[in-house]
């Protein structure tokens, strides 16, 4: 079971779970892993499935609710501020390093969708983070750049969202807009029924994968930060530390096989690469037959370079 902790964060803490390996002892220093999870996701959903195998594999791990979201402090809620984001790994590493039994020459970082992206963001400029590996990452800026965002281009969608927000503050309603259709119903009438579509919400939005703490609400004005974010900037001359990327071998429509490989191609430092054959993007989150395949290669890459 793991320990339920409070990282602070200036005006507000973090609410964060970290699972420590069996016979933990304080008095020898050990690595630790943070988890960076999806958007819209919190600790007690992908970011427990992997902390608690890292921690049977021998790693403690520690995984969080994004600040404004989850069981975390921050107003306005169910921002999805990609800065705030990192920062808040960084944070996380700020605690990790002042528990007993963490060494903090020995940290790595686990990004996992959107959280690939933002762990990579981090680790650019962050270089307490020793090895980075990410699953199924995802650069949302570019995604919000694309088409199935931004029809008309992220200029004409930025002029919207400027509108929007201006009757926002006239209104004095903070418009929140879902994540994914709440329902597999809602989404046929919506016309999505694409599989990567009908497999996030059979993870999100039931039993399965749900929580009672992740609302599947994102600030409307969360938008206008993503659009102009771009997780691999400058990657190419700051990400120095090793990296390992793991793929989805079926390439669907969230662009985590294409980020994937484009972080790859751009890291000075790359060291090993996965594609889980017949894997989908959401598969990666909780299926046994494709988590153990990531979780073998994970071990095997902290356990070389942490």
């Amino acid at each position: 079971m793991p320990q339920h902790i409070s990282i602070p964060r200036g005006a507000l803490d973090l609410a964060a779970d970290l699972y420590l390996p069996d016979g933990f002892d304080a008095a020898e220093p050990q690595a630790a892993v943070v988890l960076a999870t999806p958007g819209s996701s919190v600790k007690e959903q992908i970011g427990a499935n992997y902390a608690s195998r890292l921690a049977e594999n021998g790693f403690a791990a520690l995984t969080f609710d994004p600040s404004h979201q989850g069981q975390s402090g921050g107003q306005p809620r169910d921002l999805e501020d990609p800065y705030r984001r990192g920062e808040d790994i960084s944070y996380a590493i700020d605690e990790l390093s002042s528990i007993p039994g963490i060494d903090p020459q020995r940290i790595g970082a686990l990004g996992i969708c959107a959280g690939g992206g933002y762990a990579v963001h981090t680790a650019r400029t962050d270089h307490r983070i020793k090895a980075i590996a990410t699953v199924v990452a995802g650069n949302m800026g570019e995604s919000w750049r694309g088409p199935g965002f931004s029809p008309e281009g992220p200029a004409a969608t930025l002029d919207d969202l400027a509108a929007a927000r201006t009757r926002e503050v006239v209104e004095q309603d903070l418009e929140r807009v879902n994540w994914l259709p709440d329902t597999l119903e809602d989404a046929a009438a919506a016309g999505f029924t694409d599989i990567d579509t009908t497999q996030a919400i059979t993870y999100y939005r039931t039993p399965r994968g749900g929580s009672e703490h992740s609302t599947n609400r994102r600030l409307r004005r969360s938008d206008s930060l993503l659009l102009g974010y771009d997780a691999f900037h400058l990657v190419d001359q700051l990400l120095t530390q090793p990296l390992q990327v793991i793929v989805a071998g079926r390439q669907g429509n969230t662009g985590q096989y294409e980020a994937g490989m484009k972080l790859w191609r751009l890291a000075p430092n790359p060291i090993d690469l996965l594609i889980v054959e017949g894997a989908g993007h959401y598969e990666m989150y909780d299926e046994p037959r494709y988590v153990d395949q990531a979780m073998e290669r994970l071990t095997a890459f902290y356990g070389e370079y942490l």
